[in-house]
């Protein structure tokens, strides 16, 4: 058996769930002197509301905990990881690489869990994610259940997997189906079904055979029984027609509901007993005459072998199943009663009862699961994973150089594809029209009107991101609309200084491009656009006046409209920017008729992040 080796399973199950496989291995490599970090079930789909109750218990298992890790016995660590719940979002993905690994790579940091087995029962992207950051002495995979039957995005996942099968070392499967699925990707797959835990079975029968657990002391036999989840895969309109039929059944079915019920919970000879702990089962198992397996037949199912099958063996009881393809490829020796139909479902049943004291069944249903039981399993699977970790650690002094260049190749390949990547986004920043469709809702352009007064805003950082730049053109282009007559009055808004405040050279400019100076007002306070609205509002309302042209940067009307619905809603205002400004001006031809093929620079960019920027402050502020 496998000793002293530190083993991660990411899990498809949480821990507190019903007792399988999943915990009964884990649970055997940490009595046997290896340390286990048992990862809770990272999903498979999109949660629904059925699974709020498991979220709930989640988030509680995580406050009890030191940042999602619980030591659960000797050697046996559980984390329970909160994730966002979106096992095949991109975005999502991301974000659980960082929730997720940074908490994990600091545990096996601070437990020197170096090194480590990694076993996996997931194939996702996630499972991947969490395999790539750690340095796995082996991987291995248990493929259980055919996971892209149970979800809708079954492409992804289908990728995911293949991804991992190729990877893997180790590929351990439930039935020969999956291996000669798994064979097109790795040649070592090994064929090892769930077993049963013989000894929680056996001792029972040793010391405790004739204990009834209270639940089941009063009802009537023969008792057909049920252990398992009660889910969506169970054919509850054969249960129901079955207890309707024969009312003389007592059928008792043991689990957690996992999906809805309500069509047989009302039924007077069906009796649900919900979830119990594993080391009860063998009490409940004692008390039954025949065991079931009423599961529909669908592309899941084809290819599931219920562990339930040994548990019942294990107590002697005769076992009927429906037309489940792995449970007859098991079944050797023809020890399960297998019904073709629904309407053969009881049929079988009333054979079983007829045989169900009969010793020599009893007993080859008996060895049958012992040759199943997990213990076997379990020492089987560590003889071939210590095989593969004697034949690695061989192959390191042999083998080095080829892996010493498969590292560089896999460097080289990173670094290409990193390169590929900038690149790409070099060429669509700078050398296509996106900023420029991204900065587009910035603008505001209305057509000029007559108006009491053009108003210019300037100073700040002005498109460039410079204070006292920007003002020239704005100028130029207001005295033009006082000449067209559309407004009798300036005001220039700046609070920017340089050898002079920025309004004193803005009204020089104006008065020689001919503007009469009684026909210019200053406003030299304000530093920031919420206070050129605010100083240019007061000034207006002075003098009475509601209606203005506005004129500032193209791509600073939107905030500059922000504020003044805001704060000054009663002013009618125009935003008429620069038609031709020379700071924004991108693609076109040169002064040779060359194409310009460069759209935008970091200049221009770093002006429109900054007017977004801006907005997101004015908004927390409150000052749009």
């Amino acid at each position: 058996m496998l000793k002293n080796e530190n083993i991660i399973c990411i899990s498809s199950i949480d821990w507190d769930f019903i007792w399988q496989g999943h915990q009964e291995i884990m649970s055997t490599f940490a009595k046997n002197g290896n340390r286990v970090l048992f990862i809770e079930n990272t999903g498979i789909r999109s949660p629904t509301l059925r699974d709020i109750p498991r979220i709930r218990k989640r988030i509680v298992n995580w406050l009890n905990s030191i940042k999602g890790f619980r030591k659960e016995t000797e050697n046996l660590y559980i984390y329970s990881p909160l994730i966002l719940p979106f096992p095949y979002s991109r975005i999502a993905r991301w974000v659980n690489k960082y929730l997720m690994l940074k908490a994990l790579n600091q545990w096996m940091k601070v437990m020197r869990f170096d090194n480590p087995i990694v076993w996996t029962f997931l194939p996702t992207g996630i499972a991947l994610d969490i395999i790539h950051s750690v340095n796995a002495k082996v991987l291995i995979y248990y493929y259980i259940a055919d996971f892209d039957n149970l979800v809708k995005n079954h492409i992804k996942l289908r990728k995911t997997e293949e991804k991992l099968i190729k990877e893997c070392d180790i590929i351990f499967v439930q039935g020969q189906y999956f291996k000669e699925k798994c064979l097109k990707f790795n040649k070592n797959v090994f064929i090892f079904p769930f077993g049963v835990n013989i000894d929680v079975f056996e001792n029972f029968k040793k010391h405790n055979h004739c204990d009834i657990p209270k639940d089941l002391a009063g009802i009537r036999h023969p008792v057909i029984g049920y252990i398992g989840g009660l889910h969506r895969h169970i054919d509850f309109d054969l249960i129901k027609d079955m207890a309707i039929k024969h009312p003389e059944w007592s059928i008792v079915m043991i689990g957690p509901e996992q999906t809805d019920i309500s069509q047989i919970r009302d039924l007077k000879n069906i009796y649900l007993l919900g979830k119990k702990d594993f080391s009860q089962l063998p009490s409940y198992v004692n008390q039954f005459d025949v065991g079931i397996v009423p599961y529909l037949l669908t592309e899941y199912t084809e290819t599931v072998y219920p562990t339930k099958v040994n548990e019942y063996h294990i107590m002697g009881k005769p076992v009927v199943s429906t037309f489940l393809p792995e449970v007859i490829k098991s079944d050797k020796d023809g020890l399960v009663l297998i019904a073709g139909d629904s309407a053969d479902f009881p049929e079988k049943i009333k054979s079983a009862l007829s045989a169900k004291t009969d010793k020599e069944s009893i007993n080859a249903r008996i060895s049958a699961a012992r040759s199943n039981s997990w213990s076997n399993r379990i020492e089987e699977m560590s003889s071939i994973m210590e095989k593969e970790i004697s034949n690695k650690n061989y192959d390191i002094p042999t083998k080095w150089q080829e892996r010493f260049v498969g590292i560089y190749k896999k460097s080289r390949k990173r670094a290409l594809k990193t390169a590929s990547i900038l690149v790409f986004l070099w060429v669509a920043i700078f050398y296509t029209p996106i900023i420029w469709y991204l900065a587009e809702p910035l603008k505001l352009t209305q057509k000029p009107q007559l108006t009491d007064a053009i108003v210019v805003f300037a100073g700040g950082v002005g498109e460039t991101g410079q204070a006292g730049q920007g003002y020239e053109e704005r100028v130029d282009y207001a005295v033009e609309l006082y000449k067209k007559g559309f407004a009798k009055n300036l005001i220039f808004s700046s609070g920017a200084q340089s050898t002079f405040p920025e309004p004193y050279v803005m009204k020089v400019l104006a008065v020689s491009l001919g503007v009469p100076s009684d026909a210019i007002i200053f406003e030299d306070r304000a530093a920031s656009t919420y206070e050129n609205v605010k100083f240019s509002s007061r000034i207006l309302s002075e003098r009475g006046w509601k209606k203005i042209i506005l004129i500032s940067s193209p791509y600073h009307m939107r905030r500059a409209s922000l504020v003044f619905r805001k704060i000054a809603p009663d002013k009618d205002v125009i935003y008429s920017s620069v038609a031709n400004n020379q700071f924004y001006q991108h693609g076109g031809v040169d002064d040779k008729g060359r194409r310009i093929w460069k759209q935008i620079n970091l200049e221009q960019i770093r002006a429109i992040i900054h007017e977004y920027t801006a907005i997101c402050y004015y908004w927390l502020k409150g000052y749009i």
